[in-house]
């Protein structure tokens, strides 16, 4: 899936992308990113859903060139 970036806080870890597909927003976990790269508000990235208990979560996460 691929979508942008609406917050992220790199202190605290963790944020939301909309996906371009369904136009949810999805919580995204730095742990979740790939090799724990910095991403900001705004940035285009791919990503994957994972399920969790909370519903589903971004995995794989890294920045569209």
């Amino acid at each position: 899936m691929e979508g942008e970036v609406k917050f992220f806080n790199n202190l605290k870890g963790f944020g939301f992308i909309k996906s371009n597909e369904d136009n949810k927003e999805y919580f995204v976990h730095i742990t979740g990113i790939v090799n724990e790269a910095k991403i900001n508000d705004g940035d285009k990235v791919k990503f994957e859903l994972e399920k969790d208990e909370k519903g589903h979560k971004c995995v794989n996460v890294s920045k569209l060139k």
